[in-house]
């Protein structure tokens, strides 16, 4: 279950930026339950936008939803398994009937169990990628059209610092991170003339309740104090707040581009 919408964290919000240009504009987000996704979900939901969110947790998924139901408009949540491509494009034309033409796609689902490299077999690696990248290139596809007839639009594709780390104990998700640089900076030439921003938002460790729950120990503490710049927590707000600005109108001329959100790490 999604934690809470906290109200007084939703006051101190007002202190940062407001986006007129996403009000009312259909914002598209995968695995959006919980996590930085939900983040992402309650954020754009709080400047007015249109916000649809997929995820395969249908309880968190609806309990999020009913929690922000009191935004401009109410997020609207679809269950779906982002690895069937066949369930994916249904979903993405349910939120089109309902919320109109898509124009923000938040690719942010992905999954970093670890595992070794002796454990991983061809069916193992190929479910990696596909709940790890290949989604986002057909969830863009799907939303191409809506993007060109509306003269523009925003991809952003979430990345990760792993591989720049050259970090070990989950080889198939550093390669599919890796891979999400190549799939920006192309999809970003290809729609470029079409007013279509595709950017990465890379995360640094970002410290979700699952994160806290699975990995995170005395040695990971240690590790982030000593590679971030910034002695803080990295939280999932602080990259909601960047893939507000990136998803705006504000950075209209921003595109192919890596924005690192890690405290200074990688």
């Amino acid at each position: 279950m999604s934690s809470p919408v906290n109200v007084n964290e939703r006051q101190a919000d007002s202190a940062f930026a407001r986006y007129p240009s996403l009000i009312d504009r259909t914002v598209l987000i995968t695995g959006g339950a919980t996590g930085i996704g939900a983040s992402f979900v309650e954020h754009f939901a709080a400047q007015g936008a249109r916000v649809a969110f997929f995820d395969i947790d249908a309880s968190a998924g609806e309990a999020h939803a009913d929690e922000l139901g009191d935004s401009r408009h109410k997020p609207l949540f679809l269950p779906c398994d982002l690895t069937d491509l066949d369930a994916l494009k249904k979903a993405i034309a349910d939120v089109r009937a309902a919320l109109g033409p898509i124009t923000v796609l938040v690719n942010n689902a992905a999954n970093d169990k670890r595992h070794t490299i002796a454990e991983v077999t061809p069916e193992f690696f190929d479910k990696g990628i596909a709940v790890n990248i290949r989604h986002q290139f057909f969830a863009a596809q799907a939303v191409v059209d809506d993007m060109k007839a509306a003269g523009g639009g925003s991809i952003i594709n979430l990345g990760s610092i792993s591989w720049m780390l050259k970090n070990g104990g989950y080889p198939v998700y550093v390669t599919s991170k890796a891979a999400v640089q190549g799939l920006t900076r192309g999809l970003a030439r290809d729609l470029g003339p079409f007013g279509i921003r595709v950017n990465t938002l890379v995360p640094g460790w970002v410290m979700t309740e699952k994160q806290k729950r699975l990995w995170l120990d005395d040695a990971g503490r240690e590790a982030i104090k000593q590679g971030q710049c910034i002695d803080r927590e990295l939280m999932p707000e602080d990259l909601a707040r960047m893939a507000l600005f990136l998803a705006s109108d504000d950075s209209r001329m921003i595109t192919a581009q890596d924005v690192i959100v890690d405290g200074g790490w990688a």
